[in-house]
């Protein structure tokens, strides 16, 4: 652990010497959403090749830069893409970026994803606004030695969303006359789909959406005692008794599709941040 934490010194110090602000919102985005940044000003860019100890993304339309800038007079700090379980990335290389952002003084992190949907009240497109999630990927960021400075032992994950925040991306959609849902969004590991079997599986537990990301950086933050707000885009119904098969380019396409509408609920609730 000391060595991960050596890393994360290392990379925050990089960072910081990049960038001109003090950002204190941060934001992950998710497969096919990389446009939902747009609107930043003042933007400055990093590759993260360039960043030490940073991995770097292979998934289609993750980017792969960090970028900072200003949105609404707001510092902001963006990852245009993130790392993935399934890419082979452990848990720490996956969270680091998050623990960058927590040690450069990140204190509000909006999160967003590609994800399927279980509930058969949503469809294709919409934003799910997550309350709650379940963690199914099989590990933790957390296991291993505590680093007492970043955050407990034990992280109490009774509020993992910060209603407040919801609040705030409720309102934003209703002004924008927005289409929303809300519900629960369970993490696997991937790289593989679910079955049918797993879909029933998963809707039985209580289950709205799924998606292969989101929670590993979710429980840094956290553990890091950041307000988070998590939004997932459906790119895909699941539906057990009219199941499809899920085509990547038809999950990118979706995404895409919908990331005007994700960047202007973003953006309604950097403004209505009192920081």
């Amino acid at each position: 652990m000391e060595s991960f934490k050596n890393k994360v010194i290392e990379a925050t110090e990089f960072v910081k010497a990049n960038i001109p602000h003090h950002p204190r919102i941060g934001l992950q985005i998710g497969t096919g959403l990389g446009d939902s940044a747009d609107g930043m000003e003042d933007v400055v860019s990093i590759d993260y090749k360039d960043i030490p100890h940073f991995a770097v993304s292979t998934v289609p339309t993750h980017h792969g830069r960090l970028l900072c800038g200003d949105v609404a007079g707001k510092a902001i700090i963006a990852m245009q893409g993130r790392f993935h379980y399934y890419e082979g990335y452990s848990m720490q290389e996956i969270t680091l970026p998050v623990r960058v952002m927590q040690r450069l003084g990140v204190k509000t992190l909006i999160v967003s994803n590609a994800a399927g949907g279980i509930n058969p009240g949503f469809d294709v497109g919409d934003i799910m606004i997550i309350t709650d999630h379940i963690n199914l990927t099989g590990n933790n960021p957390l296991i291993g030695p505590n680093v007492d400075e970043w955050g407990p032992r034990f992280p109490d994950m009774s509020r993992v969303y910060d209603r407040s925040l919801i609040k705030l991306a409720e309102e934003t959609a209703i002004e924008k006359n927005i289409r929303v849902q809300k519900g629960v969004y369970v993490g696997l590991a991937g790289p593989s789909l679910e079955t049918g079997a797993e879909i029933r599986f998963l809707k039985t537990i209580g289950v709205d959406s799924v998606g292969l990301s989101t929670v590993p950086e979710v429980i840094a933050a956290v553990h890091g005692g950041m307000a988070i707000l998590g939004l997932s885009v459906i790119t895909n119904m699941n539906l057990p008794d009219d199941f499809k098969p899920a085509l990547v380019e038809d999950i990118i396409s979706a995404a895409q599709e919908a990331a005007p509408r994700l960047q202007t609920i973003i953006r309604g609730v950097i403004e209505k941040l009192p920081v």
